[in-house]
Parts: structure tokens; C-alpha cells; sequence
């Protein structure tokens, strides 16, 4: 019986296989061209991406996330369903370290973090196990401007009185940037900050202020308190005593701001780096490595947000100050712009940032 020979599957794979080999050796640069690339569209759709937040629930910082995150889906190529994950800790480092470390590379982690957290590393701070100039930062929806505050039954009137009567201030670690701010003021102002850490985040000190436990956060921002303590300032439940950073807050006309205290020229250099990190915001970043093309999705997504007239009524609702978003470029610059500063100021400012910690 004739017939036609019968070739297995087996032998037919083997000789396609080194078809594809012998036009490899012909053309090595097709042998390996990649797939095709997702758009940001294609790769976020049907999506959840992950909004992580340095701190404790319910404060400041937790409701602008959560404010965030529902709005800027709607601005993402492919609208990815947005999660929200408190991280708090160690000022804000835990969270980092995890973005930066451990959290995918895909574009589907990203976080909000102190404005503190970008210099740990340059102050020495072990625990901060990532290059700050080297991550994606993405934009912020504001400045910050910080205030020594004391709680009404402090007998402290003035920064003067401060400098003679005790303050008890709260703080979340000694890394954090109330433990920071608080151990400034004493260096440029010989003021008598004692920093209590242990409290958990901003909201957590807020309440121990009221139990009489402590008399002052280390380093409240305005921001913050006029979104969560909404009724203190008008109650004259808090006395400001200082303020501080990038911006002067018109309805506290009557507090100096502390640049115009001080005279002289070493310590005016010190001030304004050391509140530089308020021009900082309130940061938003992805890690290093994210394809370019989602950190961009991600970052005009964000400045869109910050805009978005449904986004600002939430904000306004809620307390939220929104007053000058700062694109993540900029943020990128001020960033490499603090790792640049003289060394004997970033000496200062290492010697202050680790003051107490051993």
C-alpha cells in the first residue's frame, strides 16, 4: 500500500525549531526583538493600582489620599480601580523604604509621603535604605508652612516665653520631621522643646494635646490643622507661636514669621534649608525603575486631579488646603537641589536631624 509518508507533530516542532534557529543565526537583532509594548491605557485597564500613605489613618495626610484616590482614577489611561493602604511609621520611612524596595515596579504602587522623608537619607538616617534623587517623585497639591503651636494651658504666649518655659512636644519616631522641626527651633531660638516620640502619627498626638498628656505636636502644618482640628484656632484651644517655611499664612498676620527673628547670616542659611523640604509638599512618588511612559500617565494624572473642580469641592468639604500644586519635576529638582547644599550646612543639619537619637 502507497501513501503519503506520515510526519509526527513531534518532527514537525523540531524541524520549525530549527528553522527559527537558522534565521537567528541570519539575524540576531530579529531573533530577539520584544513583544510590542503596552500603552499606559492598555496596562492599567481593568487594573488596581495601590495609593500607599505614610501615616495613621484620619489625619491630614490620610484624607488627602483618600480624597486623591477617588478622583484621579478617572484621569489614568484606563481608569485602574485605586486601593488605599495606610503604611504609617518611623516618619514616614517604613512606607518608603517598601515603595522604593519591595512594592512592584510596574506602576501599580505608588504612595504619599512626609516631606521629610526625600532627606532622611542625606541626614544619615540607617533605616532609610533608598537614593531619594533617583525615584520617580510625581507632584504635590500644595506647600507647606509649619507652626510652633502650643496647647492653651502651656503658659507660653510668645516664642520668648518658649524660651524659657518647657514645651513637651509629641512626635511619631525621632526620624520624623516634628521630631526634627521641634529640635530646630531649640538650635536657632534656645527654645525648651522636650521630644516625646512613641504617638501614633499626627492624629494620635493631636489627641494625647487633649488629654493634657503632651502641650504641642513638634512641627504642626498648617494644612493639617485646618483640615482635622477645624475649630481649635477660633476656640483658642491652640496659641501659635512661630511659623515657618516657603509661604506666609495670611490669617496668622499677627505671628512672625521666623526668618525675620533671626540676624544672623549662618543661621538664616540654616532655617532656609532645613524648611526647604516644606516647598516639598506633600509628595507624592513611584520608585525607581517604573517604565517612563506610566510614570508620566501618573504624574499628569495627578496635576489633572489637583485641578478637577469635583476633586477641590471634596478638598474644600473636607478641610483640605490646596494652594499651589508643584509638578513632580519641580519636586525632582528641590530634591537634588537640598543634596547640593554646602557641606557645612548639611553638616548642621545632620548634627540637628540626629540629635537624641542614640
Amino acid at each position: 500500500m502507497t501513501g503519503r509518508k506520515f510526519t509526527s507533530p513531534a518532527a514537525g516542532f523540531v524541524q520549525a525549531a530549527s528553522l527559527l534557529a537558522a534565521l537567528a543565526c541570519l539575524n540576531p537583532a530579529w531573533a530577539q526583538s520584544p513583544a510590542p509594548e503596552q500603552t499606559p491605557e492598555q496596562f492599567y485597564t481593568r487594573k488596581t493600582a495601590t495609593l500607599y500613605v505614610s501615616a495613621a489613618a484620619d489625619g491630614g495626610y490620610d484624607r488627602l489620599a483618600r480624597a486623591v484616590g477617588k478622583h484621579i482614577y478617572s484621569h489614568i489611561p484606563g481608569k485602574p480601580l485605586i486601593a488605599i493602604r495606610n503604611m504609617p511609621g518611623a516618619g514616614g520611612i517604613i512606607a518608603m523604604n517598601y515603595i522604593a524596595n519591595t512594592a512592584p515596579k510596574d506602576g501599580t504602587a505608588f504612595a504619599l509621603v512626609q516631606n521629610n522623608v526625600p532627606l532622611e537619607p542625606l541626614y544619615g538616617a540607617k533605616q532609610a535604605e533608598y537614593d531619594a534623587t533617583r525615584l520617580n517623585w510625581l507632584g504635590t497639591p500644595s506647600v507647606e508652612t509649619g507652626l510652633l503651636a502650643v496647647w492653651h494651658t502651656n503658659a507660653a504666649q510668645n516664642i520668648r516665653d518658649a524660651q524659657r518655659i518647657p514645651i513637651k512636644a509629641g512626635a511619631s519616631g525621632h526620624n520624623s520631621a516634628p521630631a526634627f522641626y521641634a529640635r530646630l527651633m531649640n538650635e536657632l531660638f534656645k527654645t525648651k522643646i522636650e521630644v516625646v516620640v512613641g504617638f501614633r502619627g499626627q492624629n494620635g498626638t493631636f489627641d494625647a494635646m487633649e488629654k493634657g498628656q503632651i502641650d504641642a505636636y513638634g512641627s504642626t502644618y498648617w494644612s493639617s490643622l485646618v483640615s482635622t482640628r477645624t475649630t481649635w484656632l477660633k476656640e483658642n484651644k491652640l496659641r501659635v507661636l512661630l511659623q515657618y517655611g516657603p509661604e506666609r499664612i495670611p490669617e496668622l498676620k499677627n505671628v512672625p514669621h521666623a526668618e525675620d527673628l533671626l540676624r544672623d547670616p549662618a543661621s538664616k542659611a540654616l532655617l532656609e534649608a532645613a524648611y526647604a523640604p516644606l516647598a516639598i509638599g506633600r509628595p507624592f512618588v513611584m520608585a525607581a525603575g517604573v517604565p517612563s511612559d506610566r510614570v508620566e500617565a501618573i504624574r499628569q494624572a495627578l496635576m489633572q486631579t489637583f485641578s478637577d473642580p469635583r476633586f477641590l469641592k471634596d478638598a474644600n468639604r473636607i478641610g483640605l488646603v490646596i494652594n499651589r500644586p508643584r509638578t513632580g519635576a519641580e519636586i525632582q529638582k528641590t530634591i537634588v537641589d537640598i543634596y547640593r547644599k554646602p557641606p557645612a550646612v548639611i553638616a548642621q543639619l545632620r548634627r540637628i536631624a540626629n540629635a537624641g537619637k542614640e
